[in-house]
This record gives C-alpha cells, structure tokens and sequence, in this order.
C-alpha cells in the first residue's frame, strides 16, 4: 500500500478515536480495529520494496483440472468438478474435512505463487478512484497482519440437487449433474472483506464490489467470458464476507482458492470467488456473465429478464448411500443434515413410509451454518422403501413436494426420495 496513502487513514483513524469526523457504514469500534490495523500495515510497507503491479502467474496442467486426489469412496468426479459422497460424512463432526470437500471449477485449479500473489483493488467506489492498472495493493502478508476472524460458513452451489429435476419431476435439467453433495461446511479463517475495502478508501456511495477470479478465462459456445467475476451488493460485501487465507486450520488447499478466496456465507456458491485477485469497487451498478447470463432464474413463472440469485434455500441429505442397504428387522440409526442460507434450522422431519415424525437434533449444532440430526428406523420387512426429510428454517421456509422449474435448473430444495434395500 501506498505510504501516502497509509498516512491519510492513519490520520482518519485518528480522527475518528477523536470523534471529528464521520462517514457511512463505520462506527468507532471498526475504526478502532482499523487503526491498530492501518500502524502495523505502515509499519510493513517500510521495511519491504514496492512490487511491480502484475498478476500472479498462472500455471495449469491441462490433464488435472482439480488438483487433489479424488478418491472414489470421498468424492464423485463430474467434468472439472467433484461432488461430496454422503457416505463419507459418517463419524464425521460439524466440518466437512479438506480432503472430501466438493470442488466446483469453470474451468481448472490455477496453482498460484503466495510470494507474488496480491489483491488489487480499483475502481470508482475508492477514494480517488484508482485503476486497473494502478490499483491498491494487499499482499498475504498485509491480510495476515489484519484483524482475523474465524466464521463456520456453509458453501453450496447454485446447482446443488440438480439431477432431481430430472429424475423426481421429469423436467429437463441442463448442467453439471449434481445430487446433494455439492455442499459443505468449513471452518475459515481471514480478514473481513469490509475491513480491506475501507483501508482501500471505500468511498461512501460505493454500490457493488465485483472480486474476480484468478483462473483461466471461461470460454463457453465459442465465446470467451473472461475471468469468473460476480458482483456483490455493498451492504453485503461489509456484512459477514470473509477473505479467507486458512480453511479447517490448514493454508486454502488449491482447489479451494489458494492463496485468497471470498466467502460469502450463506449465498450462492458463485458470489464466493476461488483465487481472488482484482477487485473492482464502483458507485454505480456492476455486471458480469454470472449475474445475467448465468445464475438468475429463467423461464415460465420468472421475470422476462430473470430474477438474481442470491441465498439458498432449504435442503436435507441423509448420511447414507445412495439405495444403501439396510438390515431388515432391525433398528438403524439414520443421520442426517439440513441446511438454509436464510438462516438456521429450527425443525427436521423425516418419513420412512409411515409417515411424518420429528428427528432429533444435535444441540451443538442450533444456530450454526447446518443442522446435524437423527432418527430411528426399524425396517418392518425385506423390500424396497423410500426415506424423506424436510427441515424448516427460522424464517419459516421449508421444502416443498417440488421444487419451482426454471431454464438452468438452479436452487433444488423439494425433498429428495432417498431409496434403500431391507435385506
């Protein structure tokens, strides 16, 4: 950063301790939190050499496009991408483990150099409005030197439970084939996004804040889209979005960002961008593929030009394989977890056949990102039967008998017809 620019929030820090000067979205706590902040960034940028603005370089084995191994009995390969096993979550905790975490890449895993890496922040929602190609600079060890904090935020992509369409509801289900396992909850560590945006001279009337990948350009039908972006609403983008650097104690694996990554806890797996690197902050409107091409709601019973998505709605999974076989006669335990991006659960239900009962919930877990749960089941017989959950959450959302169709089949949240075998 910038010395000059370092000395003026500095001094605005200063001012806000004093109680002589105000702005829009800071009270003094945060400026306090940023003062401390803003002394040990200038006390950085003294004892190191200004770096050249440039991108961090890109090196892509076209053969792996998802550089972890990708064990059968973990993980589902689905073109560039891997999908969580449920099976694999058995005497599992809260978290789901690095190893068995779904993958969700356009294109494939970039690996990155954290020495050159640098968030790069422009636009005309900063102080001054700095470019491109001048922007404000952050270094892995400026965000280390900031504030951390550690959120367990559940990620989930848009088209999580996408193959339902077509096999529960016989509607056409274009896109990646996903079942329930393109969700999962870690425990992150970084900085807040809103703590880099005000050091970087958010301005007051900043309205979208668009971070972008640091992949390889997405080229879909012959055209090319460029790096994944997707704007956030500024209210959001200062809310509980977090620059995640740790994810479960560990550095960010590769496919799951390295070295910086956004998270947006609760929205859209998109809005959370993978390898962030420039991050354009404007006054005005921001749009990308990924918020009008892709990622709204099209078709019969949505708007001529869609409806944007943003939180997920409500889901449940069993713990359990898919047409699992089971002992007939004898007690199961089934687990189970459910979700909500607007908020926690408050109720889970399950059906084995003989209708509607509650399920019991695992106390730690009230308030969290997800609910774990569990119900008892006594297969009555051999045969084939059908096991249901639904959950509601505490806005009072819950899981319809089918999900609202729409052109790109985003947002399954019907309750999913589970088979299982007693034998």
């Amino acid at each position: 950063m910038p010395h000059a620019e370092a000395d003026h929030d500095t001094r605005r820090s200063r001012q806000w301790l004093a109680g002589e000067a105000r702005g829009a979205g800071v009270d003094r706590d945060q400026l306090l939190e940023l003062g401390a902040a803003m002394a040990a960034l200038t006390a950085a940028a003294a004892e190191r050499e200004p770096v050249a603005v440039a991108s961090a370089p890109v090196g892509v084995d076209p053969g792996t496009p998802i550089a972890k191994p990708l064990p059968p009995e973990l993980l589902r390969p689905l073109d560039t991408n891997a999908e969580m096993r449920w099976t694999a979550l058995a005497g599992q905790g809260y978290v789901v483990p690095n190893d068995r975490f779904f993958v969700r890449n356009h294109t494939v895993t970039p690996r990155l150099d954290a020495g050159t890496w640098r968030l790069r922040l422009f636009g005309t929602g900063l102080r001054d409005a700095p470019t491109r190609d001048a922007p404000v600079e952050f270094s892995l060890d400026d965000l280390r030197r900031l504030p951390a904090e550690e959120s367990d935020a559940l990620l989930e992509c848009a088209g999580n439970g996408r193959r339902f369409f077509a096999e529960q509801q016989s509607e056409p289900a274009p896109g990646v084939a996903w079942g329930l396992g393109g969700v999962g909850v870690a425990r992150w560590r970084g900085v807040r996004l809103g703590t880099v945006l005000r050091l970087a001279g958010l301005r007051d009337d900043a309205v979208d804040v668009m971070p972008e990948g640091l992949d390889p350009d997405y080229v879909t039908g012959g055209i090319n889209l460029g790096r994944v972006r997707r704007p956030l609403p500024i209210a959001k983008a200062l809310d509980d979005v977090l620059l995640a650097y740790e994810m479960n104690g560990e550095p960010l694996p590769a496919d799951h960002g390295f070295p910086v990554r956004v998270v947006v806890p609760g929205w859209i797996g998109i809005s959370s961008i993978k390898w962030v690197g420039p991050v354009e902050v404007s006054t005005t409107p921001l749009f990308s593929p990924w918020n009008t091409r892709f990622y709204r709601m099209f078709g019969p019973g949505h708007p001529d030009g869609g409806t944007v998505l943003e939180a997920q709605p409500v889901k449940s999974a069993f713990e359990l394989a898919w047409d699992a076989r089971v002992p007939a006669g004898a007690e199961v335990l089934l687990h189970g977890r459910s979700w909500s991006g607007n908020g926690p659960i408050e109720r889970v239900e399950v059906d084995t056949g003989d209708g509607w009962r509650p399920a019991d919930l695992v106390a730690a877990d009230r308030g969290g990102a997800w609910q774990r749960w569990t119900a008892l089941w006594r297969p009555p017989a051999p045969g084939r039967f059908t096991l249901r959950a639904r959950a509601t959450d505490a806005t009072g959302a819950g899981q319809p008998e089918r999900a609202t169709p729409n052109t790109l089949a985003y947002l399954f949240d019907a309750i999913v017809r589970h088979p299982v075998t007693a034998h």
